[in-house]
Protein backbone atom coordinates (compact mmCIF):
# COMPACT_ATOMS: atom_id res chain seq x y z
CA UNK A 1 0.00 0.00 0.00
CA UNK A 2 1.17 3.33 -0.85
CA UNK A 3 1.94 5.58 2.01
CA UNK A 4 0.00 8.93 1.88
CA UNK A 5 1.53 10.84 4.66
CA UNK A 6 5.33 10.62 5.14
CA UNK A 7 6.80 12.19 7.81
CA UNK A 8 10.00 14.42 8.44
CA UNK A 9 12.46 12.39 10.80
CA UNK A 10 15.32 14.44 11.04
CA UNK A 11 13.13 17.81 11.28
CA UNK A 12 11.04 16.02 14.11
CA UNK A 13 14.42 15.41 16.04
CA UNK A 14 15.62 18.76 15.61
CA UNK A 15 12.38 20.20 16.49
CA UNK A 16 12.06 18.13 19.75
CA UNK A 17 15.53 19.17 21.04
CA UNK A 18 14.66 22.79 20.59
CA UNK A 19 11.50 22.25 23.42
CA UNK A 20 11.03 21.68 26.76
CA UNK A 21 9.60 18.28 27.47
CA UNK A 22 9.48 17.89 30.58
CA UNK A 23 6.89 20.00 32.81
CA UNK A 24 5.77 20.31 36.66
CA UNK A 25 2.57 21.62 38.10
CA UNK A 26 2.59 25.59 38.81
CA UNK A 27 1.52 26.25 42.39
CA UNK A 28 1.82 28.65 44.45
CA UNK A 29 4.43 30.66 41.93
CA UNK A 30 6.41 27.86 41.54
CA UNK A 31 7.24 24.52 39.87
CA UNK A 32 6.46 21.27 41.60
CA UNK A 33 6.23 17.84 41.07
CA UNK A 34 3.11 16.02 41.53
CA UNK A 35 2.72 15.03 45.43
CA UNK A 36 2.10 11.27 43.92
CA UNK A 37 5.26 11.37 42.10
CA UNK A 38 2.81 10.38 38.88
CA UNK A 39 3.22 11.60 35.13
CA UNK A 40 1.50 11.88 31.91
CA UNK A 41 3.43 10.85 28.80
CA UNK A 42 2.01 13.20 25.57
CA UNK A 43 2.62 11.19 22.70
CA UNK A 44 2.50 13.27 19.13
CA UNK A 45 -0.72 12.40 16.99
CA UNK A 46 1.30 13.02 14.36
CA UNK A 47 4.33 11.32 14.57
CA UNK A 48 4.08 8.31 17.58
CA UNK A 49 6.39 9.28 19.42
CA UNK A 50 6.44 10.76 22.94
CA UNK A 51 6.90 14.96 22.81
CA UNK A 52 5.81 15.41 26.84
CA UNK A 53 5.47 14.37 30.14
CA UNK A 54 3.69 16.52 32.73
CA UNK A 55 3.22 16.09 36.28
CA UNK A 56 -0.04 14.44 37.30
CA UNK A 57 -1.76 16.42 39.73
CA UNK A 58 -4.19 14.64 41.75
CA UNK A 59 -6.78 15.81 44.72
CA UNK A 60 -3.54 17.19 47.37
CA UNK A 61 -2.14 19.29 44.11
CA UNK A 62 -5.72 20.57 43.68
CA UNK A 63 -5.79 21.69 47.14
CA UNK A 64 -2.61 23.48 47.54
CA UNK A 65 -3.78 25.18 44.11
CA UNK A 66 -6.97 26.10 45.48
CA UNK A 67 -4.92 27.15 49.04
CA UNK A 68 -2.89 29.24 46.91
CA UNK A 69 -5.40 31.41 44.41
CA UNK A 70 -7.95 31.69 47.52
CA UNK A 71 -4.46 33.28 49.69
CA UNK A 72 -3.98 35.25 46.65
CA UNK A 73 -7.08 36.97 46.67
CA UNK A 74 -8.22 37.06 49.95
CA UNK A 75 -4.86 38.25 51.37
CA UNK A 76 -2.66 39.20 48.33
CA UNK A 77 -1.76 42.22 46.62
CA UNK A 78 -3.39 41.37 43.42
CA UNK A 79 -7.07 42.80 43.36
CA UNK A 80 -5.95 45.97 45.63
CA UNK A 81 -3.62 46.91 42.33
CA UNK A 82 -4.11 49.92 40.52
CA UNK A 83 -5.12 48.78 37.26
CA UNK A 84 -2.64 50.60 35.61
CA UNK A 85 -0.26 48.25 37.81
CA UNK A 86 -1.89 44.62 36.48
CA UNK A 87 -2.18 46.54 32.92
CA UNK A 88 1.55 46.83 32.54
CA UNK A 89 2.13 43.29 33.71
CA UNK A 90 -0.14 41.82 31.34
CA UNK A 91 1.91 44.09 28.64
CA UNK A 92 5.04 42.13 30.28
CA UNK A 93 3.32 39.06 29.34
CA UNK A 94 2.35 39.75 26.24
CA UNK A 95 6.02 40.87 25.13
CA UNK A 96 7.48 37.44 27.08
CA UNK A 97 5.18 35.13 25.21
CA UNK A 98 6.13 37.02 21.62
CA UNK A 99 9.32 36.88 22.73
CA UNK A 100 9.42 32.48 22.67
CA UNK A 101 6.44 32.69 20.38
CA UNK A 102 8.24 29.21 18.44
CA UNK A 103 8.78 27.73 21.01
CA UNK A 104 4.72 28.10 22.01
CA UNK A 105 3.73 27.12 18.94
CA UNK A 106 5.89 24.55 18.29
CA UNK A 107 4.10 22.83 21.59
CA UNK A 108 1.36 22.70 20.67
CA UNK A 109 1.92 21.13 17.02
CA UNK A 110 3.69 17.96 19.09
CA UNK A 111 1.28 18.16 21.25
CA UNK A 112 -1.80 18.28 18.75
CA UNK A 113 -1.27 17.44 15.67
CA UNK A 114 -2.09 20.92 14.13
CA UNK A 115 -0.01 22.99 11.26
CA UNK A 116 3.08 25.20 12.60
CA UNK A 117 1.78 27.71 10.58
CA UNK A 118 -1.44 27.66 12.02
CA UNK A 119 -0.21 27.44 15.34
CA UNK A 120 2.24 30.34 15.06
CA UNK A 121 -0.72 32.43 13.92
CA UNK A 122 -2.59 31.69 16.61
CA UNK A 123 0.48 32.60 19.17
CA UNK A 124 0.59 35.58 17.26
CA UNK A 125 -3.62 36.54 18.31
CA UNK A 126 -3.10 35.03 21.56
CA UNK A 127 -0.74 37.90 22.29
CA UNK A 128 -2.71 40.25 20.89
CA UNK A 129 -5.44 39.23 23.09
CA UNK A 130 -3.60 39.69 26.09
CA UNK A 131 -2.64 43.37 25.33
CA UNK A 132 -6.09 43.74 24.69
CA UNK A 133 -7.04 42.36 28.64
CA UNK A 134 -4.13 45.09 29.52
CA UNK A 135 -5.84 47.74 27.63
CA UNK A 136 -9.01 46.55 29.83
CA UNK A 137 -8.03 46.81 33.04
CA UNK A 138 -7.93 50.17 33.21
CA UNK A 139 -11.21 50.63 31.91
CA UNK A 140 -13.13 48.79 34.49
CA UNK A 141 -15.41 51.55 36.09
CA UNK A 142 -19.01 51.70 37.81
CA UNK A 143 -21.83 54.29 37.58
CA UNK A 144 -22.66 57.18 40.17
CA UNK A 145 -26.30 58.12 40.94
CA UNK A 146 -26.74 61.66 42.19
CA UNK A 147 -30.12 61.66 41.13
CA UNK A 148 -31.76 59.90 44.28
CA UNK A 149 -32.29 62.80 46.36
CA UNK A 150 -30.64 65.55 48.67
CA UNK A 151 -29.32 63.26 50.76
CA UNK A 152 -28.47 60.67 48.63
CA UNK A 153 -25.88 59.48 46.89
CA UNK A 154 -25.62 56.23 44.79
CA UNK A 155 -22.46 54.41 43.64
CA UNK A 156 -22.33 50.84 41.16
CA UNK A 157 -18.83 49.79 41.75
CA UNK A 158 -16.76 46.64 40.41
CA UNK A 159 -14.82 44.23 42.13
CA UNK A 160 -13.33 40.72 40.97
CA UNK A 161 -15.26 37.90 41.98
CA UNK A 162 -12.70 35.86 43.51
CA UNK A 163 -11.18 32.62 42.42
CA UNK A 164 -11.85 31.55 38.73
CA UNK A 165 -11.74 27.86 38.24
CA UNK A 166 -10.33 28.08 34.15
CA UNK A 167 -11.28 24.80 32.18
CA UNK A 168 -9.58 24.57 28.51
CA UNK A 169 -9.38 21.88 25.53
CA UNK A 170 -6.94 20.27 23.77
CA UNK A 171 -7.99 21.58 20.30
CA UNK A 172 -6.65 25.32 20.69
CA UNK A 173 -4.36 24.99 24.06
CA UNK A 174 -2.96 28.21 23.99
CA UNK A 175 -5.08 30.48 22.23
CA UNK A 176 -8.76 29.21 24.71
CA UNK A 177 -6.22 29.90 27.97
CA UNK A 178 -5.77 33.35 26.43
CA UNK A 179 -9.03 34.14 25.78
CA UNK A 180 -9.83 33.79 29.11
CA UNK A 181 -7.35 33.85 31.99
CA UNK A 182 -5.81 37.63 30.86
CA UNK A 183 -9.63 39.27 31.35
CA UNK A 184 -9.87 37.86 34.81
CA UNK A 185 -6.51 39.06 35.33
CA UNK A 186 -7.47 42.06 34.55
CA UNK A 187 -10.32 42.29 36.48
CA UNK A 188 -8.19 41.16 39.71
CA UNK A 189 -8.89 38.04 40.35
CA UNK A 190 -7.00 34.80 41.10
CA UNK A 191 -7.45 31.53 38.94
CA UNK A 192 -6.58 27.61 39.11
CA UNK A 193 -6.02 26.84 35.22
CA UNK A 194 -6.66 22.86 33.94
CA UNK A 195 -5.58 22.40 30.12
CA UNK A 196 -6.34 19.27 28.63
CA UNK A 197 -4.22 16.03 29.62
CA UNK A 198 -3.11 15.43 26.00
CA UNK A 199 -1.70 19.39 25.48
CA UNK A 200 -0.72 20.80 28.18
CA UNK A 201 2.79 21.93 27.44
CA UNK A 202 2.05 25.56 26.17
CA UNK A 203 -0.33 25.87 29.25
CA UNK A 204 2.54 24.92 31.82
CA UNK A 205 5.06 26.67 30.16
CA UNK A 206 2.84 30.06 30.42
CA UNK A 207 3.62 29.89 34.35
CA UNK A 208 7.80 30.34 33.36
CA UNK A 209 6.22 33.56 31.58
CA UNK A 210 4.12 34.65 34.44
CA UNK A 211 7.10 34.16 37.00
CA UNK A 212 9.22 36.19 35.09
CA UNK A 213 6.75 39.25 34.35
CA UNK A 214 6.76 39.82 38.49
CA UNK A 215 3.12 38.04 38.45
CA UNK A 216 2.50 37.58 42.69
CA UNK A 217 2.55 33.94 43.93
CA UNK A 218 -0.37 32.55 43.89
CA UNK A 219 -2.65 34.58 41.65
CA UNK A 220 -2.35 31.60 38.85
CA UNK A 221 -2.06 27.87 39.56
CA UNK A 222 -1.82 25.41 36.31
CA UNK A 223 -1.79 21.95 36.88
CA UNK A 224 -2.01 19.41 34.39
CA UNK A 225 -4.55 16.35 35.27
CA UNK A 226 -7.34 14.33 34.30
CA UNK A 227 -11.02 15.59 34.67
CA UNK A 228 -12.53 13.34 37.17
CA UNK A 229 -9.53 14.19 39.58
CA UNK A 230 -8.69 17.85 39.07
CA UNK A 231 -11.71 19.01 36.51
CA UNK A 232 -14.60 18.03 38.14
CA UNK A 233 -13.27 18.89 41.51
CA UNK A 234 -12.83 22.47 39.94
CA UNK A 235 -16.53 22.92 39.29
CA UNK A 236 -17.72 22.02 42.93
CA UNK A 237 -15.14 23.27 45.45
CA UNK A 238 -16.67 26.35 47.48
CA UNK A 239 -13.29 27.96 47.40
CA UNK A 240 -14.30 28.51 43.61
CA UNK A 241 -16.18 31.85 43.08
CA UNK A 242 -16.65 31.25 39.07
CA UNK A 243 -15.74 28.49 36.30
CA UNK A 244 -15.01 28.81 32.84
CA UNK A 245 -15.16 26.39 31.02
CA UNK A 246 -14.43 25.45 27.35
CA UNK A 247 -15.36 21.79 25.46
CA UNK A 248 -17.97 19.72 24.55
CA UNK A 249 -21.50 20.24 25.45
CA UNK A 250 -21.82 17.21 26.75
CA UNK A 251 -19.32 17.91 29.16
CA UNK A 252 -20.28 21.40 29.95
CA UNK A 253 -23.51 20.48 31.17
CA UNK A 254 -21.67 17.79 33.48
CA UNK A 255 -20.18 20.58 35.01
CA UNK A 256 -23.19 23.11 35.14
CA UNK A 257 -24.79 20.90 37.02
CA UNK A 258 -22.08 20.04 39.29
CA UNK A 259 -21.47 23.54 40.45
CA UNK A 260 -24.97 24.22 40.80
CA UNK A 261 -24.88 23.18 44.19
CA UNK A 262 -22.42 25.91 45.09
CA UNK A 263 -24.20 28.41 42.79
CA UNK A 264 -20.96 29.56 41.33
CA UNK A 265 -21.04 32.33 37.98
CA UNK A 266 -20.59 29.97 34.81
CA UNK A 267 -19.28 31.10 31.73
CA UNK A 268 -19.18 28.46 29.45
CA UNK A 269 -18.21 27.90 25.49
CA UNK A 270 -19.35 24.85 24.01
CA UNK A 271 -20.52 22.99 20.56
CA UNK A 272 -21.32 24.09 17.56
CA UNK A 273 -22.93 23.05 14.01
CA UNK A 274 -22.17 25.96 12.01
CA UNK A 275 -23.90 26.45 9.16
CA UNK A 276 -22.34 28.69 5.74
CA UNK A 277 -25.43 29.83 3.73
CA UNK A 278 -24.54 30.13 -0.12
CA UNK A 279 -27.06 32.25 -2.59
CA UNK A 280 -27.06 31.97 -6.30
CA UNK A 281 -25.89 35.54 -6.33
CA UNK A 282 -22.65 35.23 -3.69
CA UNK A 283 -19.32 35.76 -5.13
CA UNK A 284 -18.72 31.82 -5.65
CA UNK A 285 -15.17 31.90 -5.49
CA UNK A 286 -14.77 33.32 -2.35
CA UNK A 287 -17.37 31.29 -0.89
CA UNK A 288 -15.75 28.12 -1.93
CA UNK A 289 -12.42 29.14 -0.29
CA UNK A 290 -14.14 30.20 2.77
CA UNK A 291 -16.17 26.94 2.88
CA UNK A 292 -13.35 25.11 2.22
CA UNK A 293 -11.09 26.62 5.17
CA UNK A 294 -14.45 26.59 7.71
CA UNK A 295 -14.47 23.02 7.05
CA UNK A 296 -11.03 21.86 7.31
CA UNK A 297 -9.11 24.43 9.28
CA UNK A 298 -7.69 22.74 12.39
CA UNK A 299 -8.81 19.66 10.92
CA UNK A 300 -12.18 20.60 11.36
CA UNK A 301 -11.35 20.45 15.39
CA UNK A 302 -12.72 23.16 16.03
CA UNK A 303 -16.30 24.36 17.97
CA UNK A 304 -16.82 26.96 14.81
CA UNK A 305 -16.25 24.85 12.08
CA UNK A 306 -18.59 25.57 9.30
CA UNK A 307 -19.06 21.78 8.72
CA UNK A 308 -22.95 22.31 7.32
CA UNK A 309 -23.31 23.62 3.79
CA UNK A 310 -26.37 24.96 2.78
CA UNK A 311 -26.58 25.68 -1.31
CA UNK A 312 -29.05 26.88 -2.75
CA UNK A 313 -30.63 24.55 -5.78
CA UNK A 314 -30.03 26.71 -8.46
CA UNK A 315 -26.32 26.49 -7.96
CA UNK A 316 -26.15 23.08 -6.19
CA UNK A 317 -24.79 21.07 -8.52
CA UNK A 318 -21.53 23.24 -9.76
CA UNK A 319 -20.50 24.35 -5.90
CA UNK A 320 -20.49 20.79 -4.64
CA UNK A 321 -18.29 19.85 -7.78
CA UNK A 322 -16.09 22.63 -7.26
CA UNK A 323 -16.15 22.36 -3.39
CA UNK A 324 -15.11 18.60 -3.69
CA UNK A 325 -12.81 19.25 -6.47
CA UNK A 326 -10.84 22.48 -4.50
CA UNK A 327 -11.17 19.61 -1.23
CA UNK A 328 -8.85 17.01 -3.02
CA UNK A 329 -6.25 20.14 -3.51
CA UNK A 330 -5.84 19.95 0.33
CA UNK A 331 -2.61 19.49 2.03
CA UNK A 332 -2.64 17.49 4.50
CA UNK A 333 0.56 15.60 6.21
CA UNK A 334 3.48 16.20 8.74
CA UNK A 335 2.33 19.38 10.99
CA UNK A 336 5.89 20.43 11.43
CA UNK A 337 5.53 21.26 7.74
CA UNK A 338 5.38 24.75 6.84
CA UNK A 339 2.91 23.81 4.06
CA UNK A 340 0.96 21.19 5.66
CA UNK A 341 -3.07 23.10 5.74
CA UNK A 342 -4.13 20.07 8.06
CA UNK A 343 -2.24 17.91 10.19
CA UNK A 344 -3.42 15.06 12.67
CA UNK A 345 -6.26 14.30 14.87
CA UNK A 346 -5.73 14.36 18.43
CA UNK A 347 -6.31 10.61 19.03
CA UNK A 348 -6.65 7.49 17.84
CA UNK A 349 -9.89 7.15 19.51
CA UNK A 350 -11.06 10.41 18.17
CA UNK A 351 -10.32 9.32 14.79
CA UNK A 352 -12.38 6.38 14.88
CA UNK A 353 -15.16 8.14 16.01
CA UNK A 354 -15.40 10.41 12.80
CA UNK A 355 -14.83 7.70 11.07
CA UNK A 356 -18.28 6.21 12.71
CA UNK A 357 -19.98 9.66 11.71
CA UNK A 358 -18.91 9.17 8.06
CA UNK A 359 -20.07 5.45 8.41
CA UNK A 360 -23.39 6.43 9.68
CA UNK A 361 -24.11 9.02 7.37
CA UNK A 362 -23.62 6.18 4.37
CA UNK A 363 -25.97 4.07 6.05
CA UNK A 364 -28.28 7.02 6.66
CA UNK A 365 -28.41 7.18 2.50
CA UNK A 366 -26.05 9.83 1.76
CA UNK A 367 -23.50 9.69 -0.87
CA UNK A 368 -19.91 10.17 0.49
CA UNK A 369 -18.53 12.42 -2.19
CA UNK A 370 -14.69 12.42 -1.43
CA UNK A 371 -13.04 10.69 1.54
CA UNK A 372 -14.64 9.37 4.30
CA UNK A 373 -11.91 7.04 6.19
CA UNK A 374 -8.19 7.53 7.37
CA UNK A 375 -5.19 8.21 5.63
CA UNK A 376 -2.47 5.86 5.67
CA UNK A 377 0.45 6.57 7.49
CA UNK A 378 4.17 5.48 8.78
CA UNK A 379 2.36 7.03 12.25
CA UNK A 380 -0.25 9.14 13.81
CA UNK A 381 -3.84 9.09 12.83
CA UNK A 382 -4.59 11.20 9.53
CA UNK A 383 -8.30 11.74 7.73
CA UNK A 384 -8.60 12.33 4.30
CA UNK A 385 -10.68 15.42 3.66
CA UNK A 386 -14.02 14.25 3.67
CA UNK A 387 -17.47 15.64 1.63
CA UNK A 388 -20.51 14.31 2.75
CA UNK A 389 -23.32 15.07 -0.02
CA UNK A 390 -27.00 14.72 -0.50
CA UNK A 391 -27.42 15.13 3.27
CA UNK A 392 -31.00 15.79 4.73
CA UNK A 393 -31.79 18.26 7.78
CA UNK A 394 -32.98 15.35 9.84
CA UNK A 395 -29.62 13.37 9.58
CA UNK A 396 -27.07 12.89 12.22
CA UNK A 397 -24.38 13.59 10.17
CA UNK A 398 -26.24 17.51 9.54
CA UNK A 399 -27.54 17.75 13.65
CA UNK A 400 -24.24 16.30 15.69
CA UNK A 401 -20.74 18.02 15.54
CA UNK A 402 -18.53 15.54 14.08
CA UNK A 403 -15.17 17.46 15.21
CA UNK A 404 -13.20 16.24 12.13
CA UNK A 405 -12.32 17.19 8.52
CA UNK A 406 -15.86 16.49 7.27
CA UNK A 407 -18.54 18.88 5.45
CA UNK A 408 -21.73 17.97 4.89
CA UNK A 409 -23.49 19.58 1.77
CA UNK A 410 -27.53 20.11 1.70
CA UNK A 411 -30.23 21.91 -0.40
CA UNK A 412 -32.47 24.99 0.23
CA UNK A 413 -34.58 26.71 -2.06
CA UNK A 414 -35.55 29.84 -0.01
CA UNK A 415 -34.35 31.64 2.29
CA UNK A 416 -37.29 30.85 4.44
CA UNK A 417 -36.09 27.08 4.36
CA UNK A 418 -32.03 27.95 5.08
CA UNK A 419 -32.94 29.86 8.40
CA UNK A 420 -35.06 27.11 8.81
CA UNK A 421 -32.50 24.32 8.40
CA UNK A 422 -29.79 27.29 9.65
CA UNK A 423 -31.84 27.29 13.23
CA UNK A 424 -32.87 23.68 13.09
CA UNK A 425 -30.45 21.71 15.48
CA UNK A 426 -29.17 22.43 19.08
CA UNK A 427 -26.44 24.62 18.42
CA UNK A 428 -25.92 28.51 17.78
CA UNK A 429 -22.24 29.08 18.18
CA UNK A 430 -21.82 30.75 14.68
CA UNK A 431 -22.88 30.84 10.75
CA UNK A 432 -22.15 32.32 7.46
CA UNK A 433 -24.43 33.99 5.02
CA UNK A 434 -23.19 34.80 1.42
CA UNK A 435 -24.75 37.18 -0.70
CA UNK A 436 -24.50 40.14 -2.91
CA UNK A 437 -27.68 41.44 -2.35
CA UNK A 438 -27.89 43.86 1.04
CA UNK A 439 -31.35 42.50 1.81
CA UNK A 440 -30.42 38.74 1.58
CA UNK A 441 -27.55 38.80 3.57
CA UNK A 442 -28.43 41.39 6.30
CA UNK A 443 -32.05 40.15 6.83
CA UNK A 444 -31.04 36.13 6.09
CA UNK A 445 -28.39 37.03 9.29
CA UNK A 446 -30.39 39.10 11.81
CA UNK A 447 -32.71 35.63 11.73
CA UNK A 448 -30.08 32.81 12.28
CA UNK A 449 -29.70 32.20 16.28
CA UNK A 450 -26.13 32.35 16.07
CA UNK A 451 -24.08 33.79 18.71
CA UNK A 452 -21.80 35.20 15.66
CA UNK A 453 -22.90 35.49 12.00
CA UNK A 454 -20.49 36.47 9.23
CA UNK A 455 -21.31 38.30 5.61
CA UNK A 456 -19.26 37.24 2.88
CA UNK A 457 -16.60 36.13 4.95
CA UNK A 458 -15.81 32.85 7.33
CA UNK A 459 -13.85 33.16 11.03
CA UNK A 460 -12.73 36.33 10.91
CA UNK A 461 -12.05 37.37 14.35
CA UNK A 462 -10.92 40.30 16.42
CA UNK A 463 -9.79 40.36 20.56
CA UNK A 464 -12.49 43.77 20.46
CA UNK A 465 -15.68 41.65 19.10
CA UNK A 466 -17.96 39.33 21.74
CA UNK A 467 -17.80 35.45 21.27
CA UNK A 468 -19.71 32.69 22.78
CA UNK A 469 -23.13 30.74 22.07
CA UNK A 470 -26.78 30.44 21.92
CA UNK A 471 -28.58 27.41 23.23
CA UNK A 472 -26.52 24.30 23.83
CA UNK A 473 -23.33 26.63 22.45
CA UNK A 474 -22.90 27.91 25.60
CA UNK A 475 -23.75 30.87 28.16
CA UNK A 476 -22.18 34.22 28.46
CA UNK A 477 -19.44 35.40 26.33
CA UNK A 478 -15.44 35.46 25.62
CA UNK A 479 -13.54 38.86 24.55
CA UNK A 480 -15.17 42.11 23.49
CA UNK A 481 -15.01 45.34 25.59
CA UNK A 482 -17.19 43.83 28.76
CA UNK A 483 -14.92 40.61 28.76
CA UNK A 484 -12.84 42.00 32.04
CA UNK A 485 -16.38 43.02 33.76
CA UNK A 486 -17.24 39.09 33.63
CA UNK A 487 -14.66 38.84 35.72
CA UNK A 488 -16.51 41.24 38.65
CA UNK A 489 -19.45 41.56 41.02
CA UNK A 490 -21.34 44.70 40.42
CA UNK A 491 -21.46 46.01 43.93
CA UNK A 492 -23.82 48.90 45.34
CA UNK A 493 -22.87 51.76 47.76
CA UNK A 494 -25.64 54.01 48.67
CA UNK A 495 -24.24 56.85 50.65
CA UNK A 496 -26.69 59.35 53.04
CA UNK A 497 -25.42 62.33 54.44
CA UNK A 498 -27.13 64.86 56.61
CA UNK A 499 -29.87 63.92 59.60
CA UNK A 500 -31.92 60.76 59.03
CA UNK A 501 -35.35 60.86 60.27
CA UNK A 502 -36.17 58.09 62.99
CA UNK A 503 -38.67 55.73 61.80
CA UNK A 504 -40.35 54.89 65.12
CA UNK A 505 -41.03 58.44 66.69
CA UNK A 506 -44.70 59.40 65.68
CA UNK A 507 -45.43 62.36 63.10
Amino acid sequence: MTIAIRLNRTRLAETLAGVPKAHELFIGGRFVPAGSGRTIERTSPAHGVTVSTYAEAGAADLDAALEAARAAFDRGPWPSMTGAERSRLLHKVADLVEARLEVFATLDTLESGKPISQARGEMAGAVDIWRYAAGLARDLHGESYSTLGASKLGLVVREPIGVVSIITPWNFPFLIVSQKLPFALAAGCTAVVKPSEMTSGSTLLLGSVLAEAGLPEGVVNILSGYGAEVGAPMTTDPRVDMVSFTGSTRVGKAAMAAAAATLKKMSMELGGKNPQIVFPDADLDAALDAAVFGAYFNAGECCNAGSRLLVHRDIAGQFEAAFVERSKKVVIGDPLDPQTLVGALISPQHLALVEGHVAHARTDGADIALGGSRLDSEAGQFMAATVVAGALPSMAIARDEVFGPVATIMRFSSADEAVAIANGVDYGLSASVWSRDFDTAVGTAKRIRAGTVWTNTFMDGAAELPFGGFRQSGVGRELGRHAAADYTEEKTLHLHCGPRTAWWLPR
